[in-house]
């Protein structure tokens, strides 16, 4: 009988926090990401790569969807639509600035670019979780 009883409290324990942990990932996910929006606006924190890049540039707009996007993804905000659009984002950004360097992500430096990309895509799937404000103004 442990076995049942030992398979009910791992359930259990899932249940109870898997939607959790689901809004944790969400939240560190979207702090990173807003670092690098940071970084392309504000040169923030001094000496990270690029630097300031002009606003009125595709490295500035990639910058304000970075920082707008991933302030909204911290707070669970829209989460759905603009992890829709992060993904997207990211996957232009995986074919414009390192599919030309090589196929093997490995050796074209595309990797960060496709792990942003897939993990947006799965929070564009699943929701921003119980933590977020997404949650509050669907209660």
């Amino acid at each position: 009988m442990t076995s049942l009883s030992s398979s009910a409290d791992t359930n259990a324990t899932a249940t109870l926090w898997t939607p959790r942990l689901l809004s944790v990932f969400r939240i560190v996910l979207g702090l990173l990401f807003l670092a690098h929006g940071l970084v392309k606006l504000f040169g923030f924190p001094t000496g990270a790569q690029p630097g300031v890049v002009p606003l009125l540039s595709i490295f500035g707009l990639a910058g304000v969807l970075e920082l707008v996007g991933g302030a909204a993804i911290v707070l669970g905000l829209f989460t759905r639509p603009v992890a829709f659009i992060l993904s997207g984002q990211m996957a232009v950004a995986y074919f414009m600035a390192h599919a030309s360097q090589g196929f093997y992500p490995i050796l074209n430096g595309g990797e960060l670019a496709i792990l942003y990309s897939s993990a947006f895509l799965y929070l564009a799937a699943v929701g921003a979780g119980p933590w977020s404000l997404d949650a509050r103004r669907n209660a």
